[in-house]
């Protein structure tokens, strides 16, 4: 009798690693466990953007830096932000760009050189619908009291359309997936038994495309900067990627 318990235990403490190995391969769903496989798909939803944000910073400046001579200590004509501001709305206006298209974005003062004013600056935020405008606005500008310019948001009326299937291309790459990762083994995926969307909701974006195209005003005089400055074809897009994490049950049996 004692020999028979022996030989049980022993055959008992053979089959626990196996037991255990196998638990780390179910998922406890609705009190039900699944061998599962879990799997992480992506897609990429490139956007034609039809509402393009170009932002133009404007700074006061003194007519003397740009006479070749002057020292700061000799620079007295200040140039007034109401000035350049007038100047560069009257360029805009040549082009098409109307008032209702351009608002303020910020205001506000820089540091100053010792014994000079104040020099204030602020950014207008000009709404554009088709991307050669920016390179009409840069041919047009009068480069002085100009800051910067960069491109700012990018967006399109139907971005919503983009996103939802962005997200159900990302769920069906993961589908397959996990249809040929199980094949390889002889399996069969069954039902989802759960999905992660990463980044949640209408967030669940990466912007790769630059779209704060910085550009150096003081060195527009030169063909190489104001090439630069043009809107290229890099920036005419946007490219949005979506990843979610599934985990499928593999055939039909659960423990």
């Amino acid at each position: 009798m004692k020999q028979i318990l022996a030989v049980a235990a022993a055959g008992l403490m053979m089959l626990l690693p196996y037991a255990s190995l196998k638990a780390q391969n179910t998922c406890d769903c609705n009190s039900k466990q699944y061998r599962y496989i879990e799997v992480t798909g992506t897609s990429e939803v490139e956007v034609v953007p039809d509402e393009i944000h170009f932002i133009i910073g404007i700074k006061e400046y003194y007519e003397e830096e740009f006479d070749g001579v002057s020292k700061p200590e000799d620079y007295k004509t200040k140039v007034p932000i109401s000035v350049i501001e007038t100047q560069l709305r009257n360029a805009l206006h040549s082009i098409g760009i109307t008032d209702e298209d351009i608002r303020t974005q910020e205001v506000g003062d820089y540091w100053r050189e010792r014994g000079l004013d104040f020099l204030i600056g602020k950014n207008l935020d000009i709404t554009l619908h088709d991307f050669t405008k920016i390179d009409q606005i840069i041919s047009v500008v009068d480069t002085k009291g100009i800051n910067s310019m960069r491109i700012g948001e990018m967006t399109n009326k139907d971005i919503l359309k983009y996103h939802e299937q962005g997200k159900r291309d990302a769920l069906l790459a993961a589908k397959r997936k996990a249809e040929y990762m199980a094949d390889a083994l002889g399996e069969k995926i069954w039902k989802v038994l759960s999905i992660e969307e990463h980044g949640g909701g209408i967030d669940n974006y990466t912007v790769v495309q630059n779209s704060k195209l910085r550009m150096d005003a003081a060195a527009f005089g030169s063909p190489e900067a104001a090439a630069a400055a043009s809107a290229s074809d890099a920036f005419r897009t946007i490219k949005f990627t979506y990843s979610v994490t599934c985990r499928f049950a593999l055939g039909l049996d659960w423990l």
